[in-house]
């Protein structure tokens, strides 16, 4: 059975087996979760996911966490190149992600608020799909 946890807090030092990143269909790791995930695990990460990318709002990729204590980052792209999403794209960048864990056999994740920050998104309308 799912166990499903609600946390606040640094999602960089949780020990789980992959840290969902908010990103943008470039996969770029500037602001907010990205950037935290970015500063925490090093550039590593957006370099081995920018050479995955474009890919379409809704998708989601896998690279390695480098010095987190995560093994995956999976990239949920909630938004395109006009920073904005909405419900859908979220919820069709969830069910992705959670496809690559399970593609993975990752028995643990870490998901944001996805599309809450820099996307605009407000919190009770991305907790509904996610």
């Amino acid at each position: 059975m799912a166990k499903i946890s609600l946390y606040r807090g640094d999602i960089t030092a949780l020990e789980v087996d992959a840290i969902v990143n908010a990103a943008n269909d470039r996969l770029r790791m500037g602001a907010g979760v990205a950037g935290a995930i970015k500063r925490a695990g090093g550039e590593e990460i957006e370099r081995e996911a920018v050479a995955k990318g474009p890919v379409p709002v809704g998708e989601a990729v896998v690279t390695g966490a480098g010095k987190l204590k995560a093994r995956y980052v999976i990239h949920a792209v909630v938004m395109g190149r006009d920073r904005r999403t909405d419900v859908e794209k979220v919820r069709a960048a969830t069910e992705s992600s959670l496809r690559r864990a399970e593609e993975l056999g990752i028995k643990s994740i870490a998901f944001p608020a996805l599309g809450t920050g820099v996307g605009g998104l407000p919190y009770a309308e991305a907790a509904k799909v996610m």
